[in-house]
C-alpha cells in the first residue's frame, strides 16, 4: 500500500487531529506555567502538520483516479434521524474539498509555526494554541462536510473561534468588544443562511426529495426551476439567503464591518482568519452550492455587483488608513470582493483560484506586518515607521514580493488569478470589469503607499524604538520565506490558456482543470477572441505597474521624513487639503460604523429600553393590579363568609339550641307534671270545642 493510499485511508483524521490538539492544549491550559511551551507548540503544530501530510497524500491518491471517480463520500456514523430528516457525520472528498484542505492545513501550519515565536512570551500560550487548533478543526469540518448540517456546524464553529481569538486578550475592553462585534454581526448572516437552508429542505421535501447532502441537492436542483414561494422563485430566494450568510462570513457589504475590527486579536490570528479560514467560507459555500447558483442568474448578477462594489469601496477606505493591519484588513475585504465577483460570473474555478493565491500573499503580508509590529515594540502606525528594510531584510523582501503579488504584477501569483477574474467579468459585465480594473489600480497604489512608508526612507520612530529594531527569529521568518515563494510561483497553477498556447503549453490552467468537475457550470457566455484577452492582460499589467509607481512616488518624500505640511510638492497632503471632507470621510471609513450605531444599535437599545420599561410598568403593573384586586376580592369574600354565611349558620344553630333548651325543660321526668300537662291539654281541647 503506497503512501498516498495510506493517507486516503486516514483522511477522516484530518479534522480530528487538530481537534485532539485543541483538547490536549486546552487541558494543559489548566496546568498553567508548569507546562513546557515546547510541548504545547509540538502538539499544536504537529497535529496540524500531520493533517497537512494526510491531505497532501490524499490529494495525490485522488489525482490518480479517473475524473469521474474523484468524488468520494466517507460516512463515519449516523447523526440525525428525525421525522424523515436524516444527516450523517460524513465527509465529501472531491477536488474542491481537497483544495481547501490543503490551503487550511498548509497555510495554517505555517501560521502555527510563526505563532510559536510571536506568542512566546504571552502567558496564555497554551490557551492560544488550543483556540488556534480548534479554529482549524471547525474550518476543516466546514470544507469536508458532505451535507449542509455538517457545513453549518463548521460555519458556526469558525464564528465561535473567531470570537475567542479576536477577543483573546479579553481583559482589554476594546479587544473584547471587537470579538463580540464579530460574533454578533456574523449571527445576522447565519440567521439568513439557516432560513435559506430550511426553505430549501422544505421545498425539496414537498417535491419528494428530502435531502441535505450536497451531491443529492446538486442532482435535485433542476427540480426547483419554476417553483415559487409567495410569487418569488425559490431558487432566487434560497441562493440570496445563502449569499446573505456569505456576506457575514466573508465580510461583504453590508456585513463587512467586523473584519477590520478583528485586528484586535494577535496578528497570526488575523493571518489565519484573513487567509486560510473564516473569510473564505462564503466563497467556498457558493462553489459548493454551484448546482443552485448556476440556475439562478439573477442572484449571480447580485453576487457580482456586491462583490465588485465591496472591492472598490474597501480599496478607497484603505487609501487613508495608517494602521498597517487596518490597511491589510480592508485589502482583504477588497480581494474577497474580487472572489465574489468571479463566483457571480459562474466561473467558480477562477474565484477559488484567487482564494488560493490570496491565501499565500495575504498570509505573508499579515505575518510580515506582525514581524514589523514585533520589531517596533507594538507600534502599528505606518506614519511612525520608515527605513525598516535595512533592519529587517527578510521581512522586507518577503513583504515586497507579497505586495507585488497582490498588486497583480507579472509573473507573481496575483497577476494570474486577478487577470482570470477580470477576463471572465469582461465577457459578461463590462461595467463591473471597469470597476474591477480601477480597483486593481487602487490596490497597487495603497499597497505601495504602505510599503514605502514602512520600509523606505528614514525611520520616524522614537530613539528607544530605533534601538530595538531587529529581524524576527527563524520561527517567524521561515514561514515568511515559504509564503513569499508561494506568492511568487503560486500563479502558475492557473496560467490562462491563452498564455499557455503562446508558449506551446496546452491545458496550462491546471487548477481550473482540476476544479471544474466539482462544479455545475452555467451556460458559457460568448467569449471575446484571444486578441482581446491579450490586450486586456497588457492593460491590467500596465494599470498595476502604474499604480505601484504612483504609490511609491507619491509617498517616497514622506518616507524620507520630510515635513510635508504646506508643501505643494507633497501631492497626498495637497489633495487632502483640497478635499478635506472626502479625506476625513475616508479616514473615518465613511462613518459606516457610526451609521450602523445610530440606525441599528442605538435604536435597538432604545427598543430594549422601551420594552424593559413596558415590562416594568405595564406588564408588572397589570400583574400587581390583578394581585391587588384578587386580595380585595378575597377580603370581601372572607368578610361575607365570616359575617353572613357563618352568621346564618350560627343563627340556625342558636335557634336550634334555644329550641332544644326550651323543649328540654318540658322533659322534667316528673309524672305529676306530665299529668298536669295532659289535663291542661284536655281542658283546652274541650274548651275549644265548646266555644
Amino acid at each position: 500500500m503506497g503512501f498516498a493510499k495510506i493517507c486516503f485511508s486516514l483522511v477522516h483524521l484530518v479534522p480530528i487531529l487538530p481537534l485532539l490538539g485543541a483538547i490536549v492544549n486546552g487541558f494543559l491550559t489548566f496546568l498553567g506555567r508548569k507546562v513546557p511551551k515546547g510541548l504545547t507548540a509540538f502538539i499544536a503544530c504537529g497535529s496540524l502538520f500531520a493533517a497537512f501530510l494526510i491531505s497532501a497524500g490524499t490529494f495525490l491518491y485522488v489525482t490518480g483516479l479517473p475524473e469521474e471517480a474523484r468524488e468520494i463520500t466517507i460516512t463515519l456514523f449516523p447523526w440525525i434521524d428525525l421525522g424523515g430528516f436524516k444527516a450523517d457525520v460524513a465527509f465529501l472528498i472531491d477536488p474542491l474539498a481537497l483544495t481547501m484542505m490543503l490551503v487550511v492545513t498548509g497555510v495554517g501550519s505555517l501560521i502555527h509555526l510563526y505563532s510559536v515565536g510571536y506568542m512566546h512570551d504571552d502567558p496564555g500560550f497554551s490557551r492560544y494554541f488550543s483556540y488556534l487548533n480548534l479554529f482549524c478543526f471547525a474550518m476543516l469540518t466546514l470544507v469536508m462536510g458532505a451535507n449542509v448540517p455538517m457545513l453549518f456546524v463548521g460555519w458556526e464553529g469558525v464564528g465561535l473561534c473567531s470570537y475567542l481569538l479576536i477577543g483573546f486578550w479579553f481583559t482589554d475592553q476594546e479587544k473584547a468588544a471587537a470579538g463580540m462585534k464579530a460574533f454578533i454581526v456574523n449571527r445576522i448572516g447565519d440567521f439568513a443562511f439557516l432560513v435559506g437552508f430550511l426553505l430549501l429542505y422544505w421545498t425539496l421535501y414537498s417535491l419528494g426529495t428530502p435531502t441535505v447532502t450536497f451531491t443529492e441537492i446538486r442532482d435535485a436542483a433542476p427540480m426547483l426551476v419554476g417553483k415559487t414561494w409567495n410569487g418569488v422563485p425559490v431558487l432566487v430566494l434560497v441562493t440570496l439567503l445563502f449569499f446573505v450568510g456569505a456576506t457575514g462570513k466573508s465580510a461583504q457589504i453590508p456585513l463587512y464591518t467586523w473584519l477590520p475590527d478583528a485586528m484586535a486579536g494577535p496578528t497570526p490570528v488575523s493571518a489565519l482568519i484573513h487567509a486560510a479560514t473564516m473569510v473564505t467560507a462564503g466563497v467556498y459555500m457558493i462553489g459548493r452550492m454551484s448546482g443552485l447558483y448556476s440556475l439562478a442568474p439573477e442572484t449571480r448578477m447580485i453576487v457580482s455587483t456586491i462583490g465588485f462594489s465591496t472591492a472598490m469601496f474597501a480599496a478607497v477606505i484603505a487609501f487613508a488608513q495608517n494602521d498597517i493591519k487596518k490597511v491589510l484588513a480592508y485589502s482583504t475585504v477588497s480581494q474577497l470582493g474580487f472572489m465574489f465577483g468571479a463566483m457571480g460570473t459562474g466561473m467558480y474555478a477562477a474565484g477559488i483560484f484567487h482564494l488560493v493565491t490570496h491565501a499565500f500573499f495575504k498570509a505573508c503580508l499579515f505575518l510580515g506586518s506582525g514581524s514589523v509590529i514585533h520589531a517596533m515594540r507594538g507600534e502599528q502606525d505606518i506614519q511612525k515607521m520608515g527605513g525598516l528594510k535595512e533592519h529587517m531584510p527578510i521581512t522586507y523582501k518577503t513583504f515586497l514580493l507579497a505586495t507585488l503579488a497582490i498588486a497583480g504584477i507579472f509573473p507573481f501569483a496575483g497577476f494570474f488569478s486577478k487577470d482570470e477574474i477580470l477576463w471572465q467579468t469582461f465577457n459578461q459585465y463590462k461595467v463591473l470589469w471597469t470597476v474591477g480594473l480601477v480597483t486593481a489600480a487602487g490596490t497597487a497604489i495603497y499597497m505601495f503607499r504602505m510599503v514605502t512608508l514602512t520600509f523606505f526612507g528614514k525611520c520616524r520612530a522614537d530613539e528607544h524604538t530605533k534601538h530595538h529594531l531587529h529581524e524576527s527569529p527563524a520561527t517567524m521568518t521561515i514561514p515568511l520565506i515559504v509564503l513569499a515563494a508561494l506568492s511568487v510561483a503560486g500563479g502558475f497553477l492557473g496560467v490562462p490558456e491563452a498564455l499557455g498556447h503562446l508558449v506551446g503549453w496546452h491545458h496550462s490552467n491546471l487548477l481550473e482543470r482540476w476544479l471544474e468537475p466539482a462544479f455545475v457550470l452555467p451556460k458559457a457566455p460568448a467569449m471575446a477572441p484571444h486578441a482581446v484577452e491579450y490586450g486586456l492582460m497588457v492593460l491590467s499589467l500596465a494599470v498595476a505597474i502604474v499604480g505601484c509607481l504612483i504609490g511609491y512616488t507619491l509617498f517616497s518624500k514622506r518616507a524620507e521624513g520630510v515635513d510635508s505640511l504646506g508643501r505643494a510638492s507633497d501631492i497626498p497632503e495637497a489633495l487632502a487639503a483640497r478635499f478635506p471632507g472626502l479625506h476625513r470621510a475616508m479616514q473615518n471609513k465613511f462613518y459606516v460604523d457610526e451609521i450602523y450605531q445610530a440606525v441599528f444599535v442605538n435604536n435597538l437599545l432604545r427598543l430594549n429600553d422601551f420594552l424593559a420599561k413596558f415590562d416594568l410598568r405595564v406588564v408588572d403593573g397589570i400583574v400587581n393590579l390583578a394581585g391587588f384586586l384578587t386580595k380585595v376580592g378575597a377580603y370581601i369574600s372572607g368578610g361575607f363568609d365570616r359575617i353572613f354565611v357563618d352568621g346564618l349558620v350560627n343563627l340556625v344553630a342558636n335557634i336550634t339550641r334555644w329550641g332544644g333548651a326550651g323543649v328540654r325543660r318540658l322533659q322534667s321526668g316528673q309524672i305529676q307534671t306530665y299529668l298536669y300537662y295532659t289535663v291542661g291539654g284536655v281542658l283546652l281541647v274541650v274548651l275549644y270545642r265548646l266555644l
